[in-house]
C-alpha cells in the first residue's frame, strides 16, 4: 500500500510539473536557468554552512553569487549591442562597396555593399529589441533570483520525491544521472565562464596591440563567442582578418589571423580546459556542439543549457544500458547455443 501511494504521488508530481511548465511557459527559460544555476551553486552553499553560516545566510550569499555572475555574463553583451552599436557599424562602414578579385588572369568585382547594409540593419534591429525588452529582462532577473534562493533553501525536496518513488534497488540510476548532470552543468557554467574570462583578458591585449579602435568591445564579443563550442572566438578573428583584407590592411589581417587564432582562440582552451578537465561531463566537443546547436534551434536561448545536458544524459543512459547487457543475449551467443 505504501508503494502504491508513492507511485501515485510520483504521477501527481509529474502531472503538476507539466501543468506548471504550461502555466509558466513565458518564463520557462528563466526557470530552467535558475534550476541549473542552483544545481551548480549547491556545493558552495554546503561549504558555507559547513563553515558555520546559517542555512538562510548561506543561501543569500550563494544567490548573490548567481546574481552577480548572471549580470556579468549578460550586461556586457547587452551594453555592447545597444550603447556601442555605432562602433560596430563604423567597423563595417570601412569596408569598400566593391572588391576586385583576380584569379589566373580572370578578374571580377564582388559587390559587398548589400551585405554590409544588411549587417548594419541587423545590428540596429537587435539594439532596438534589447532596449524594448529591458523591462521584461528586469522581471526575469527578479524571478531568477527568487527561484535560485528557494531551490537552495530546500534542495532535498526533489531528491526525496525521486527516491521515494524509485525502488531502492534502482537508486543507482538517478544517482548516476545526478552525477552526470552535475559534471555537465559545471562544464557549461564554470568551465565556459572561466574560459570566457581568460579570452576577454587576452583579447583586450591582442586587439589593443594590433591597433583596433574598440579593443574592449571586440574582447567582449570574443568572450561571449567562447560559449559557442568548437568554433568559439575564431569566428570573430576570421571576420576581422577578412575586414582588414578588404580595406587593404593586409599586414594587420595576417597578424590578427596568426596571433588571434593562437592567443585568443587556442590558448584559453588549452590552458583553462586542461586545468579544469576534471569538472567536465565526459562529452566530446563534437557531441557538445550538436547539443548546443540543436538546443538553440529547437528551444532558443535555453537550449544552450538543455541541448548539451540532454545529449550528456542520453550518453549516460547508453552507458548504463551497455553495462547491464547480458553477453549470452547477443546474436553470437544465441548462435553458439543452438549449435
Amino acid at each position: 500500500m505504501v508503494l502504491n501511494r508513492q507511485r501515485l504521488l510520483g504521477v501527481l508530481f509529474v502531472a503538476m510539473a507539466a501543468l506548471t511548465a504550461v502555466a509558466l511557459a513565458e518564463v520557462l527559460r528563466t526557470v530552467v536557468f535558475a534550476v541549473t544555476v542552483a544545481y551548480v551553486l549547491y556545493p558552495l552553499r554546503q561549504r558555507l554552512v559547513g563553515r558555520g553560516l546559517s542555512r538562510r545566510i548561506a543561501c543569500v550569499v550563494s544567490t548573490g553569487v548567481a546574481f552577480v555572475g548572471a549580470t556579468l555574463l549578460v550586461a556586457p553583451l547587452l551594453y555592447t549591442l545597444y550603447r556601442r552599436r555605432s562602433e560596430l557599424i563604423a567597423l563595417l562602414e570601412g569596408v569598400p562597396d566593391l572588391v576586385p578579385i583576380t584569379v589566373g588572369g580572370f578578374q571580377t568585382v564582388v559587390e559587398i555593399a548589400p551585405y554590409v547594409a544588411a549587417a548594419e540593419t541587423w545590428i540596429r534591429g537587435v539594439a532596438i529589441a534589447v532596449a524594448g525588452a529591458a523591462p521584461v529582462l528586469v522581471l526575469e532577473v527578479v524571478v531568477f533570483t527568487f527561484l535560485v534562493y528557494g531551490i537552495l533553501y530546500r534542495p532535498r525536496a526533489v531528491e526525496a520525491a525521486v527516491f521515494g518513488v524509485v525502488p531502492p534497488e534502482y537508486h543507482d540510476i538517478p544517482t548516476r544521472l545526478h552525477e552526470r548532470t552535475r559534471q555537465t552543468l559545471y562544464s557549461i557554467y564554470v568551465l565556459q565562464a572561466a574560459t570566457a574570462a581568460a579570452t576577454f583578458v587576452l583579447a583586450v591585449a591582442v586587439f589593443r596591440t594590433l591597433g583596433y579602435g574598440s579593443p574592449v568591445l571586440l574582447a567582449v564579443i570574443a568572450g561571449v563567442l567562447q560559449f559557442i563550442p568548437v568554433v568559439g572566438p575564431s569566428i570573430l578573428i576570421v571576420a576581422l582578418g577578412a575586414l582588414d583584407f578588404l580595406v587593404g590592411a593586409t599586414g594587420r589581417a595576417a597578424a590578427v589571423l596568426v596571433i588571434g587564432l593562437v592567443v585568443v582562440a587556442f590558448v584559453p582552451d588549452a590552458v583553462i580546459r586542461t586545468r579544469l578537465a576534471g569538472w567536465t561531463g565526459k562529452i566530446s566537443p563534437g557531441l557538445y556542439f550538436v547539443g548546443f546547436v540543436g538546443g538553440i534551434l529547437t528551444l532558443g536561448a535555453v537550449g544552450v543549457i538543455v541541448g548539451p545536458l540532454a545529449v550528456s544524459l542520453l550518453l549516460e543512459a547508453i552507458d548504463m544500458l551497455s553495462e547491464h547487457v547480458d553477453p549470452t543475449d547477443s546474436v553470437g551467443g544465441d548462435a553458439g547455443s543452438t549449435q
